[in-house]
C-alpha cells in the first residue's frame, strides 16, 4: 500500500482545493471500489484523477489495461514511480474534459469501465461528459460527494430527485454501493462520500425521441421546482403554443395539470416529449 504522507513529503506535493484533491488512504475502501466494478482481465479501465496511484495499482492487478488521466503535472513523477511495477498502465497528463474519449479507447475489444474517485468540484460535468459522449462503456463506479450520489440514484417523488437523476437514469441503472467517511481521506474533506455504480442500459424508446429536445424539456421542468410543469414549460419561448401545448399534452397522457417535475419518471418525460413534439412539431 502506498504511504500517502510519505509520497507527499518526498515530492514536496501541495494538494490544492481548486483541483479537488482529497486522496483516499483506506486500502479496504479502495479494494471495495474495485470489487464494485467487478474488474477482470478482459476490462479496459479509465481512472480519472489517480492522485498518487493508490487505486490505480489495485485496478492494474485485475484489469487488462488501465488508462489513468491526471490533470496535475506535479503528480506525474510520483505516479510514474508508484506505477513502475505495472506494464498495463497508460498514464496521461491531461484534463479529462478535453480528452476525446472515443479515440482514447479506440481498438479495445473488451468491456470498458470507468472507476474513479472524482474531484467533487467538477463531478457533474465529468459524469455528463462520460454519459453523453458514449465511448461504449459497460459500467462506471464513482466515489462522489454523498449528496451527489443520492441525487444520481434518487427516485421520483423524493427530495433528491432532480434533472441529474433523470439524466443518469436515461443512460444507466444507478445504485449506491456504500458510503465512505470523510476520515478516510487526506486532507479530510468537509463532507462524507458515497460510491455509486452506473450499469449501462438501453432504453427501447430512446430512438423514438429527439434526445436534445428531451433534455431541454427536463432542464426546463426542473428549472423552478416549485412550479407545476404547466407553468415551468408553458413559459418557455422555444415551445410553440406555450401553456396550451403543455395542457393538451398532459391531457393526452392522462397526467394532472398540477404535476411537478419531481413526480415524473424518465419514461414519463419520454412520453411527454413525444406528445409535445407531435403537438408542436417545430421542436
Amino acid at each position: 500500500m502506498i504511504n500517502t504522507n510519505e509520497i507527499l513529503k518526498k515530492y514536496n506535493l501541495k494538494l490544492t482545493k481548486t483541483l479537488g484533491q482529497n486522496f483516499l488512504t483506506d486500502i479496504n475502501i479502495i479494494r471495495k471500489i474495485v470489487e464494485a466494478g467487478e474488474v477482470d482481465s478482459s476490462d479496459l479501465v479509465i481512472e480519472i484523477g489517480p492522485g498518487i496511484g493508490s487505486m490505480t495499482c489495485e485496478l492494474a492487478k485485475r484489469a487488462g489495461k488501465v488508462i489513468a488521466v491526471e490533470i496535475d503535472r506535479h503528480l506525474i513523477p510520483a505516479l510514474q514511480e508508484n506505477l513502475s511495477d505495472f506494464s498495463n498502465i497508460e498514464l496521461l497528463n491531461k484534463d479529462i474534459m478535453e480528452v476525446d474519449l472515443k479515440s482514447l479507447v479506440d481498438g479495445w475489444e473488451g468491456p470498458l469501465k470507468v472507476i474513479s474517485n472524482l474531484p467533487y468540484y467538477i463531478t457533474t460535468p465529468i459524469v455528463m461528459k462520460l454519459l453523453e459522449n458514449d465511448p461504449k462503456w459497460d459500467a462506471m463506479v464513482f466515489m462522489v460527494q454523498k449528496e451527489v450520489a443520492q441525487r444520481m440514484a434518487a427516485t421520483p417523488g423524493t427530495k433528491d430527485y432532480s434533472s441529474l437523476s433523470v439524466a443518469v437514469k436515461y443512460y444507466s441503472d444507478p445504485k449506491i454501493a456504500f458510503t465512505v467517511s470523510r476520515n478516510c481521506f487526506i486532507p479530510k474533506p468537509d463532507v462524507d462520500s458515497a460510491v455509486v455504480k452506473l450499469v449501462k442500459r438501453e432504453l427501447p424508446w430512446a430512438g423514438e425521441i429527439d434526445k436534445s429536445f428531451f433534455f431541454k424539456v427536463v432542464r426546463a421542468s426542473f428549472g423552478q421546482r416549485r412550479k407545476t410543469l404547466l407553468n415551468s414549460l408553458g413559459g418557455q419561448p422555444w415551445l410553440t403554443g406555450g401553456k396550451d401545448t403543455v395542457r393538451t399534452a398532459l391531457l393526452k397522457l392522462n397526467i394532472k395539470e398540477s404535476v411537478r417535475a419531481e413526480e415524473l419518471s424518465v419514461e414519463d418525460f419520454a412520453r411527454l416529449c413525444k406528445a409535445l413534439e407531435n403537438i408542436s412539431p417545430e421542436n
